[in-house]
């Protein structure tokens, strides 16, 4: 009898700063924030790290992360995600959740999807 040994989790493996390339081999960018998620979670209820003073000023004048719309933050904060800095002067950044990634190696970060199924920020 053999027994299926499950892969690794890949976010376990992504570094910030590490590059990331889409299904159809585009630089996107570099990883600018890891954010593991619990999928068994129900709610985004207690997902967000807690928070100091200091970024609490700076979130004021910022935002806070994921920075997306209402309804795709919840499922983001669950399941995990990256954060995309996307390249170019006026670019806008990329989310990709933990099931858009493909793999993690040296090279970076290779996601399962094109540039088109991440999710932009608000």
């Amino acid at each position: 009898m053999t027994t299926q040994i499950p892969e690794p989790d890949p976010m376990t493996n992504v570094e910030v700063g590490m590059r990331v390339v889409d299904s159809e081999d585009e630089e996107l960018g570099t990883v600018a924030e890891v954010k593991f998620g619990d999928p068994e979670a129900i709610t985004a209820e207690g997902q967000r790290s807690p928070r100091g003073m200091t970024e609490h000023v700076v979130n004021s004048f910022t935002g806070s992360e994921p920075d997306v719309h209402p309804q795709l933050e919840g499922r983001l904060l669950r399941t995990g995600y990256i954060k995309i800095d996307a390249k170019g002067l006026f670019a806008t950044d990329l989310y990709a959740g933990t099931e858009q990634i493909h793999h993690v190696d040296p090279d970076g970060v290779r996601l399962a999807v094109p540039r088109g199924r991440l999710i932009p920020e608000v």
